[in-house]
């Protein structure tokens, strides 16, 4: 648990602020979608710092990801993959916590770095659109339709292949393929957009090499929110096709040893088993716009971990 003093919530703009973004808050607007996992304690604790508490029942925590396509931001037009480790307490509420943040945009990956405390990498986002037949309909498929759950009524659907890879100078790793078979992001749709909602998300950061402190900052977005189906996500290999997606991601763990970090760092091979995690519910955030406020010091790093 971390107690807030007054000399700790005191930020330095200064220092909180890139001249390319401009002062706080930071506005952005766009689509995404919000699927949510559960991840094993096991695997989150490794990306989280040791003085929180993580909030988990039965071996378990809430973790998952955030895929967002940005049409306006103080860095452009940008894609971002937030992948969410898992949530800490943080009474009387609770905190996520970022493994991994990847971005399309420099501009972005600088920001996160600098003036939030995020774990932001460069990526590249490859987007693939094919049109896939939709099943024969049942009369309950119809009423979800109507209640926005369901599908369209046309006879074929839109799906978006989504390949992220990570980039690092002239080296690159892919990270994973989100296959979405929702229109979430940037294809157009008209069906119901679900109601409009208004949510603030607290988080943790910092603790990287960019910004040592531990950082807490907060997210204000007005969007529209709707159920959809859950995006499938697949490692940069493909498993055998017998193995469940428990056995993917020890899979993927079992890659973190010495020898093939040259190949895929332990930060990536965490994020990929968060992805490979089982979904248990996805959120479509249609008409989003979303205000980053300044983070503020929680508390100092320790010398010896960063110097």
């Amino acid at each position: 648990m971390v107690a807030l003093s007054v000399s700790e919530v005191m930020a330095d703009e200064k220092t909180k602020c890139s001249l390319g973004y401009g002062k706080p808050p930071w506005i952005f607007k766009g689509r995404a979608l919000y699927q949510l996992h559960l991840v094993k304690s096991k695997i989150a604790r490794a990306s989280i710092p040791k003085e929180f508490r993580l909030v988990e029942a039965f071996g378990y925590t809430l973790g998952g990801f955030f895929l967002a396509s940005y049409e306006d931001s103080p860095a452009g037009v940008f894609d971002e993959l937030v992948v969410i480790a898992g949530i800490v307490w943080n009474p009387p509420t609770s905190c996520a916590w970022a493994a991994r943040v990847l971005v399309s945009s420099g501009d972005a990956c600088d920001h996160g770095r600098k003036d939030v405390g995020l774990p932001s990498q460069v990526a590249k986002f490859s987007k693939k659109i094919t049109a896939i037949p939709r099943q024969r309909k049942s009369k309950f498929n119809g009423f979800l339709d109507m209640i926005g759950l369901g599908t369209a009524s046309s006879s074929t659907k839109d799906c978006m292949d989504v390949l992220v890879t990570e980039t690092n100078g002239p080296s690159a790793t892919d990270i994973c393929n989100i296959k979405l078979t929702t229109s979430v992001p940037g294809v157009k749709f008209d069906k119901w957009k679900g109601p409009a909602i208004k949510m603030s998300l607290p988080s943790f950061s910092g603790r990287t090499e960019y910004n040592p402190d531990l950082l807490k900052y907060s997210c204000s977005i007005e969007c529209r929110v709707r159920a959809v189906q859950a995006a499938k996500v697949s490692g940069p290999s493909s498993p055998p096709k017998h193995d469940t997606e428990e056995s993917q991601s020890q899979l993927k763990l079992k890659t973190v040893e010495p020898s093939s970090r040259e190949l895929l760092d332990e930060g990536q091979n965490l994020s990929i088993s968060v992805m490979l995690s089982r979904p248990i519910l996805a959120l479509e955030l249609s008409c989003l716009k979303m205000q980053v406020e300044a983070p503020v010091v929680v508390s100092q790093h320790s010398k010896s971990r960063f110097n």
